[in-house]
């Protein structure tokens, strides 16, 4: 039969969707047989789980723990007895490297049939960038993986063994090319587990890359994928089968469980997608703070309502993530709040149906202005730029948000948005303080446009129009708007979307049209503002390039970004 031969009896496969939790391996157990057991019911074949999903993509350094790895491994010969034993289950955990050589462990799938486990398929290709690093624990497979189920021969692959195959999306990586390996060992299908986390690129690109090797291959692709937050790594899932002519034969909804069942033929069932990067960013964030709060054991938040964009947002997002009543929102007026600020953060909460309520910041601030004028003076006289006075405010106002956060238990949401973060336009232990930074990711720009899209699914305004049009300001000083500060954010963000999620020079910033001694100032901004910038909550990642763990830029250097 040749590569390209048709499937004579199509395979009644079931993608398993699922949202494990880290470490949590009795639940993601009993997830899996759930999910086993309505696929069987559905009349599956088949069915397959996401990378790593008996204990979640990814459990990082709790894998270089020897008794993580034994309850792993009591977990997997478990779960073999307790899966439908005419399914062959598909489903990927770390295992043991036993040749001695390299890496104590493998990042595998796990092929479970008739009451036991009959294969295991190692991963191939290991990222090591970005937010990954899985060198760090793993081993890299050394042998293709094909499985025959019902004379339908299936090449089975792991997460980036897949993205190696076509240049689309960011190019080849490796010599080595699983994909490949596996069709000359006669595979007529490809199936990937992935743990792929969410981005704005992906959300695009992903679907339309599994397409290309469908085509390019003339052989269906079927991609199970994990859904669900896991601290700054956002999931989406979009699980699906493409056909050999790239169309879309089965797709899963987004942000959402979901056990797909189909057979690998066209006609199958087509999740909804986000209609616009702005829906799909409301999406993930909502997801993103929703099991954050709830595998940190918190069911509220907390967040201080400045009248502003940001703080907006994040209360909507919250509230759609936590329900309103859970979330606590706080108006911190000091004695340069402008009235429509504190009736624009009134009005939200009243239309969010959230408990609000203010607490004045003058009465803690009046006493600083007495005591510390004396002190201050003995170090030297202020300059035009001093921040002093500003940055006092901006922590008192954590300093009672912490309060309540305590008292109440409440997840404190950071409001800031990745332009202020890149440019240090934030107080360190002030308004850079939080359990979670919710649009440390989202330039300001997006955030306007996200916003819009709130009030578009809600069909009417939400958010208030005021809050929409007024020049954003952290009101620390009479009459400041952040234009006293940055440049427009149309420009500035331009210019940090080069500089940080596309990594071009300055020189080349500047060709493109742009002012020198604007690319000059916010390269400056950003090269300063790194130590802000370590000691500031986990952010959530929607991009391809955040402020974390995907971007390791040491803070004392002279290089310059």
């Amino acid at each position: 039969m040749s590569a390209n031969a048709p499937i004579e009896k199509p395979l009644r496969v079931a993608l398993a969707q699922i949202n494990p939790t880290i470490g949590a391996l009795e639940a993601n157990a009993t997830k899996i047989v759930s999910f086993a057991e309505r696929a069987r019911a559905e009349g599956a074949r088949l069915v397959a789980f996401p990378e790593l999903a008996l204990t979640a993509y990814g459990p990082r350094d709790l894998l270089d723990r020897p008794g993580f790895i034994r309850d792993v491994e009591a977990a997997t010969e478990k779960l073999a007895s307790r899966l439908p034993p005419e399914l062959v289950c598909i489903v990927g955990a770390p295992t043991r490297n036993h040749r001695g050589l390299g890496r104590d462990l493998y990042n595998s799938a796990l092929v479970f049939e008739g009451g036991r486990l009959v294969r295991v398929i190692h991963k191939r290709l290991l990222p090591s960038y970005d937010v990954f690093d899985e060198d760090r624990w793993f081993e890299a497979g050394i042998e293709p993986g094909v499985l025959d189920v019902d004379g339908t021969r299936i090449g089975i692959t792991t997460c980036e063994d897949m993205w190696n195959d076509v240049e689309l999306m960011r190019g080849r990586k490796y010599a080595v090319d699983p994909i490949d390996e596996v069709i000359q060992q006669g595979a007529k299908v490809l199936l990937n587990l992935s743990g792929s986390p969410f981005t704005l690129r992906k959300n695009r690109g992903r679907a339309a890359m599994l397409a290309a090797i469908a085509r390019m291959h003339d052989l269906p692709v079927a991609m199970v994928n994990q859904v669900g937050g896991h601290d700054d790594l956002i999931y989406d899932g979009q699980s699906g089968v493409w056909g050999p002519d790239g169309s879309a034969w089965a797709t899963a909804p987004a942000f959402m469980e979901h056990l797909l069942v189909t057979d690998l033929a066209p006609g199958g069932p087509i999740g909804g997608v986000p209609e616009s990067d702005e829906a799909a960013i409301l999406d993930a964030l909502t997801l993103g703070v929703r099991d954050y709060a709830q595998r940190c054991g918190l069911s509220k938040a907390i967040l201080g309502l400045s009248g502003g964009i940001d703080s907006a947002l994040v209360a909507v997002i919250a509230a759609r993530a936590l329900g309103p009543e859970n979330v606590l929102g706080i108006s911190l007026p000091s004695r340069y709040s402008s009235e429509h600020s504190k009736d624009d953060a009134r009005v939200l909460a009243e239309n969010l149906g959230m408990p609000y309520d203010t607490v004045a910041l003058e009465p803690l601030f009046a006493p600083y202005l007495e005591v510390l004028p004396r002190p201050l003076e003995s170090i030297g006289p202020a300059s035009s730029s001093d921040v002093t006075y500003e940055n006092v405010q901006a922590r008192l106002r954590m300093t009672v948000l912490m309060a309540l956060a305590n008292r109440g238990n409440y997840l404190l949401l950071n409001t800031g948005n990745k332009s202020e973060v890149a440019c240090g336009y934030c107080t360190l232990y002030g308004d850079m303080a939080g359990g979670l930074a919710v649009l440390a990711d989202v330039f300001k720009t997006s955030v306007y446009r996200v916003s819009r899209e709130v009030n578009r699914q809600h069909g009417g305004e939400l958010i208030p129009e005021s809050t929409l049009t007024k020049p954003p300001s952290a009101e620390l000083k009479p009459g400041q708007v952040d234009q006293d500060s940055l440049p427009p954010y149309d420009v500035l963000d331009a210019i940090l979307l080069r500089l940080i999620e596309e990594h071009r020079s300055p020189a080349e910033i500047i060709e493109e049209g742009y002012s020198e001694a604007t690319v000059n100032q916010v390269v400056r901004l950003v090269r300063i503002s790194e130590h802000k910038r370590r000691q500031m909550p986990p952010g959530l990642i929607v991009t391809g390039k955040a402020f974390g763990p995907g971007r390791r830029v040491p803070i004392a250097q002279r290089y310059g970004l």
